[in-house]
């Protein structure tokens, strides 16, 4: 399968290419199952999980096919009361020491087992067309997310909580990055043949903060894959100001957002795998500009063998499902000249 053969630094017929957040609310399908169920009621019933995973494989000739899941998925069984309303909201935010002790491990085969229930049926009604990623959300973001209760314009409560309390942060990280190896080593039994860590918010932090308080517990989740047969891609963005640090910590591929060239980028990284990094707004404007874009992210791959074609971020909801299709019919049809 030629993603996987990117993934794996080898040569390809084309060049691959798949879209964070293809399953989601740019498709008129996954907006009408969205008028009977929540977002959590979607995740949590495999029948519906598979089918929104189905969506833009039915719709689309991508090359591989991506779990539909939320990355805050683990907090719920480690003791986060999460909602959604509309987007993320923890009820009882970390912001002591005492918080941090009251959070539960668990073993993901209990607390998120109708994941790995969701995988298993989506591989076999992928029945071999395209590879099935699974993901996850980075130490970092999960726990972000759990000390701000929600999104964070500029995570003021995280970076006081990581210098103002270094111990508690440390213990706390180190349970999240424990849980999420676990989960991602779930996915890989239940039959998912890539993986994503997904470090959403990780550009918020600097360089120094980075390497400090957060590189060492990503380098963990990414280590412990090494022996699961599977590539393994590491995303962040924002990462421009550390990406060497960021590549370093691990993963097989490297997923970089649009705010640095690919072909910077990837003598950046060194020898790894690179997937990336259209923005994501120029699938909202008009065809001219969007094909030009395109054409200049896959020029900067040089036609070298170890690239995926992705958005530097998610699909936006607004984005029309034709422009989405015309990206993927361009990427296929492009030959390095």
């Amino acid at each position: 399968m030629r993603f996987l053969d990117a993934c794996r630094r080898k040569r390809t017929d084309r060049v691959p290419v798949w879209f964070m957040r293809q399953a989601g609310r740019y498709m008129p399908e996954y907006r009408k199952l969205r008028q009977k169920w929540s977002i959590l009621q979607l995740a949590k019933t495999p029948e519906l999980a598979c089918e929104v995973t189905l969506q833009p494989i039915d719709a689309f000739p991508v090359d591989a096919a991506i779990l539909f899941a939320d990355i805050l998925l683990p907090l719920e069984p480690m003791g986060a009361k999460l909602r959604f309303a509309p987007g993320p909201v923890i009820d009882n935010p970390v912001r002591a020491a005492k918080d941090v002790a009251r959070l539960r491990d668990f073993d993901p085969d209990e607390g998120l087992g109708y994941v790995a229930e969701s995988v298993r049926l989506i591989r076999r009604e992928l029945d071999g067309k395209v590879p099935l990623i699974g993901f996850a959300g980075a130490p970092f973001t999960l726990c972000s997310y759990l000390i701000e209760g929600g999104p964070s314009d500029d995570f003021r409560t995280t970076k006081a909580f990581m210098a103002e309390q270094p111990q508690a942060w440390d213990k706390l990280m180190r349970l999240v990055r424990q849980i999420t190896a676990d989960y991602l080593w779930m996915q890989v039994r239940a039959g998912a043949q890539a993986l994503q860590l997904f470090d959403s918010w990780i550009g918020a932090l600097t360089p120094e903060q980075y390497r400090r308080h957060v590189q060492p517990h990503s380098r963990f989740v990414l280590e412990s894959l090494r022996g699961s047969g599977v590539p393994v891609i590491s995303f962040g963005t924002g990462t421009g100001g550390f990406l060497e640090d960021f590549a370093s910590a691990g993963g097989d591929v490297i997923g970089v957002d649009w705010r640095v060239d690919l072909d910077a980028a990837w003598k950046r990284i060194g020898r790894k795998a690179i997937q990336g990094n259209l923005d994501p707004i120029l699938l909202l404007g008009d065809r001219k500009p969007l094909k030009e874009a395109v054409a200049d992210v896959l020029r900067r791959s040089g036609g070298k063998p170890g690239y995926v074609f992705n958005l530097g971020h998610g699909i936006l909801p607004p984005t029309p499902v034709d422009n989405v299709k015309a990206v993927v019919d361009w990427v296929h049809a492009w030959r390095p000249s």
